[in-house]
């Protein structure tokens, strides 16, 4: 089975400002290999993900992980077709010769999607923008975007761009929704795809926060898991994907949000609202993440003291 494919995900809209059918295929979750996958081998992950359903795989020159996403890619015996890949050029060479050095990691012609991996390695917008434009031009990207800008580099990068970004890839979860609203609404005025990355954060960095709440109702209603729930959050802002796991039930689990029934407007508003809130206090979330630990931590000096008052 492969993954859900964009003509069936709301308001994805393609590159150069067209609709879904100008982007072509593109799947709107991906699997990706940055963060704790930097510098590992990722072979085996990357074809258990293929072979749970994902057909977007995103990599970038800064992880590390083309390599061994080109052998995932020639293991899985697919047709080029099949997959849709994703890296990104983070600044460790030239433009030209990161894509020509990707390329030659994942072995292969043609990424569907090659991404200025962050603004800080721009150093001219306007020639480095230049520079993406031939290579989408010499065919060795059929798409060109951008990741990590905010409203106000991807309006200057419009306004001097002859081929507008297809995407831009952020940050995105409900505590940081209300000050990226303007850059989704900017983004989809021009066509441009947002894809989130790190949007299970409330859960995985931001434990006993607001957004739980709503979150677990919604759970309990749809009798789905708070994972489940965040990502169709995501989904019902028109954003696409970039998640990961090292478990096969966590990528099942990942891929069954497209079968969900969508969440409500209310429970959509109160996730928003609750989000707006802000994170908790790191110190409080690190004490909610460990309390099971902290509780039996506990227990254990408590038992200490009474064995050694009542021996005393």
């Amino acid at each position: 089975m492969m993954a859900t494919r964009c003509s069936t995900y709301p308001i994805v809209q393609g590159a150069e400002g067209g609709t879904c059918s100008s982007f072509p295929q593109f799947p709107i979750i991906a699997f990706g290999t940055g963060s704790k996958w930097k510098g590992q081998d990722v072979t085996d992950y990357v074809i258990q993900a293929i072979e749970t359903g994902f057909s977007h795989l995103d990599t970038a020159q800064w992880y590390k992980t083309e390599d061994s996403v080109g052998r995932a890619i020639h293991d899985s015996a697919l047709d080029r077709d099949d997959l849709y890949i994703t890296t990104k050029w983070s600044g460790l060479t030239s433009i030209p010769e990161a894509i020509q050095n990707s390329l030659n990691q994942l072995g292969l012609k043609q990424v569907d999607l090659y991404l200025i991996h962050n603004p800080a390695f721009i150093k001219d917008i306007a020639k480095d923008w230049a520079e993406f434009e031939k290579i989408k031009e010499a065919g060795l990207s059929k798409s060109i975007g951008v990741s990590n800008f905010n409203l106000a580099k991807l309006q200057e990068l419009v306004k001097i761009a002859k081929v507008k970004p297809a995407v831009n890839q952020i940050l995105f979860h409900p505590y940081n929704h209300a000050e990226n609203k303007e850059l989704l609404e900017f983004s989809a005025k021009h066509g441009i795809v947002t894809e989130a990355y790190s949007s299970l954060q409330p859960i995985t960095r931001y434990p006993g926060g607001p957004v739980d709440g709503p979150v677990n109702a919604a759970a309990k209603r749809l009798n789905a898991t708070p994972t489940q729930i965040l990502l169709s959050w995501v989904r019902s802002k028109g954003v696409a994907i970039v998640t990961t796991s090292s478990s096969k039930e966590h990528l099942q689990e990942y891929l069954a949000v497209a079968d969900l029934p969508s969440l409500t407007e209310d429970e959509i508003v109160a996730i928003d609202e609750a989000g707006a809130k802000g994170p908790p206090n790191k110190y409080w979330s690190n004490l909610y993440r460990n309390r099971y630990i902290l509780a039996a931590g506990l227990f254990v000096q408590l038992a200490g003291f009474l064995f050694v008052t009542m021996r005393s």
